[in-house]
């Protein structure tokens, strides 16, 4: 893709659906939900629990609920079991190392849904409305294969300060050697909804970059046009300090760098190598029967 030759993803806000109507579009459609998880017991359980009993019980929009734990030390395993959801441990291939990454590929493999939706488990005063506007444009438009959600995000109380990686690392460099997506007001917004197609079969890193590796991959899948964008209003969870962003800005960056073939120097060398060399990736579960997604095949 090259800017001026795309439409880009289709816009909406999460107040245009409601989970009666989404119900009565899914028909045979089955819907799970998804959050990766370590460490997140004071959140954790609130956000099943809301999952569960506005949006699995009498209304049926969400059929599986899935919790994949990523090593955590707190009581979120029983505190998630305790609130309704499958719990399952991340599942780590040999030579691989576990991360956001490996947890969103044993969701992958794990669950059964049609429809995929992926939330972040630190998510502070969670509304049922985060699942039914991500799952909307799937469920009311045929075209679209991948929604991705952004918000505004405070920090410290202070509005739309918060996202320090996504605004000094992420979008810089998007800007500069991906144009064609720096439409995305949060490209590493953990809040996703996908056919399953789209996403099965690709080949993501296993840290925290899987989030703009995965914007980055199913638009090369797909394109924009079959993309869309939703606006969740405003998004709290918990501010991490620097020390801890630090990690997760290096992921971020080697994962852009690495899509678009940019060369760098070896540590201590002169020579120069493909950056996508110096990270692990997970193969996603592609099951038997399931075509890949091109574009075409989702009308």
């Amino acid at each position: 893709m090259t800017p001026g030759t795309y439409a880009g993803p289709r816009r909406f806000s999460h107040w245009e659906f409601t989970a009666e109507a989404l119900v009565s579009a899914k028909k045979a459609v089955t819907v799970s939900v998804c959050l990766p998880a370590r460490d997140e017991a004071t959140t954790i359980g609130c956000i099943v629990a809301t999952i569960r009993e506005e949006l699995a019980g009498k209304i049926r929009l969400v059929d599986e609920i899935l919790v994949v734990d990523d090593r955590s030390t707190d009581a979120t395993t029983s505190v998630a079991a305790a609130a309704g959801a499958t719990v399952v441990p991340v599942a780590v291939p040999p030579g691989s190392v576990p991360g956001k990454g490996a947890a969103m590929a044993t969701a992958l493999a794990e669950s059964r849904g049609d429809l995929v939706v992926f939330l972040d488990a630190d998510i502070q005063s969670f509304s049922s409305h985060f699942v039914v506007g991500l799952l909307g444009p799937l469920l009311c438009d045929r075209s679209i294969g991948f929604v991705k959600a952004t918000y505004r995000r405070p920090l410290s109380g202070v509005a739309r300060e918060g996202g320090r990686v996504t605004e000094l690392a992420a979008k810089p460099l998007l800007a500069l050697l991906q144009p064609d997506l720096a439409c995305f007001g949060q490209p590493l917004a953990g809040e996703i909804a996908a056919r399953r197609p789209v996403l099965d079969g690709l080949t993501l890193p296993s840290d925290y970059g899987i989030d703009v590796a995965a914007l980055i991959d199913v638009a090369r899948r797909i394109g924009l046009d079959h993309m869309a964008e939703v606006d969740l209003g405003e998004r709290r969870h918990r501010n991490r300090p620097l020390s801890e962003l630090a990690p997760q800005a290096r992921s971020v960056l080697r994962a852009i760098l690495a899509r678009s073939g940019v060369n760098i120097a070896l540590p201590g060398t002169e020579d120069t190598t493909r950056l996508d060399a110096g990270y692990r990736a997970i193969q996603v579960d592609d099951r038997d029967g399931v075509p890949v997604t091109d574009g075409r095949k989702l009308g």
